[in-house]
């Protein structure tokens, strides 16, 4: 039996005592003949019975506050199984997040490590919200202030874990080749490899040519068997001709046709061959330079330029 329900048993008996105990304390012939001595009793009764009104109301309120706490009881334990679904859901996600990590290799070792670190930091901090409610479930305030900061530190995870997503993507996006279109070829070239390549086109747009020259060999000596040595071969010599450097010129000239002979700037590089050697004064090997362009490429753009320069040589 509840305890105040003991307690009002107790007072309801106390109370019915004390009548019969007053009844019985009067003889037996005054009961009866004395109106003051009924008119007590009466007045007693009245209080007994409103004593017992009053511990009525009182059991009431207490059934009511019984049924109010048990029902507080069981919103702590949906609020503590739902912090527990989500704890297990964070555990699950750095399982999935390790793993991910692990994949993207050495470069990332470093980044993945943190996110380990914050994850083991963030299960801590759940696990010690954990205890801390234990100690609290009497108190829905406090209660609720504990579950609005592990929304919030599951909100600023989900935050952090974006931004960390994001980040080993651009690092990767950093490393991952590109596909370019130079000069009618499609290839695929590393980001450094086209930042080199486009570096030393802006230095020659400047008309710092000998700068360009020595960009474009840089260029064709970092890669060897790069897809823009057709065209950085080209430019090349157009800068070095450009700078008075005829036999440099010829050099990259040859190079772009012995290595690519079908490339679109070819026939160009042969007229621009004809012009080094004839600044060179070495008209007999133009004449043959263009001479071959003639027959290697007859409809070209340059073959028309060619005929007129060789009519000239002439």
């Amino acid at each position: 039996m509840p305890a105040w329900a003991s307690l009002f048993n107790g007072l309801q008996r106390a109370a019915l005592g004390a009548v019969m105990a007053f009844a019985l304390s009067a003889p037996a012939h005054a009961i009866f003949a004395d109106d003051e001595a009924r008119k007590a009793i009466l007045d007693l009764r009245e209080r007994v019975a409103a004593q017992q009104q009053q511990l009525a109301e009182q059991r009431q309120q207490m059934e009511t506050q019984r049924q109010q706490m048990a029902e507080q009881r069981q919103q702590m334990e949906a609020q503590r199984q739902l912090i527990e679904s989500q704890r297990q859901q964070l555990v699950n996600l750095r399982g999935s997040l390790d793993q991910q990590v692990n994949a993207a290799g050495q470069r990332l070792a470093e980044e993945g490590s943190r996110l380990s670190r914050n994850l083991l930091d963030l299960l801590q901090q759940i696990e010690g919200l954990r205890a801390e409610l234990a100690k609290l479930r009497g108190t829905d305030e406090q209660l609720a202030r504990e579950v609005a900061r592990v929304v919030g530190e599951i909100s600023e995870f989900q935050r952090r874990q974006k931004d960390i997503a994001q980040g080993v993507d651009e690092r990767l996006r950093r490393f991952e080749p590109v596909k370019v279109t130079v000069d009618g070829r499609e290839f695929l070239v590393e980001p450094a490899e086209q930042r080199a390549f486009d570096a030393a086109m802006a230095v020659m747009r400047r008309g710092d040519f000998a700068g360009a020259g020595k960009g474009f060999a840089d260029l064709l000596s970092r890669y060897p068997q790069s897809g823009y040595r057709g065209s950085a071969l080209f430019w090349q010599g157009n800068a070095l001709y450009t700078a008075r450097d005829c036999n440099g010129a010829l050099t990259a000239f040859r190079g772009l046709i012995q290595a690519a002979p079908d490339h679109s700037r070819a026939p160009e590089a042969t007229l621009l061959i004809a012009a080094c050697q004839v600044e060179l004064k070495d008209v007999p090997a133009a004449r043959e330079t263009l001479r071959r362009l003639l027959a290697d490429y007859p409809q070209s753009e340059a073959a028309p330029t060619a005929r007129e320069r060789l009519s000239r040589l002439n």
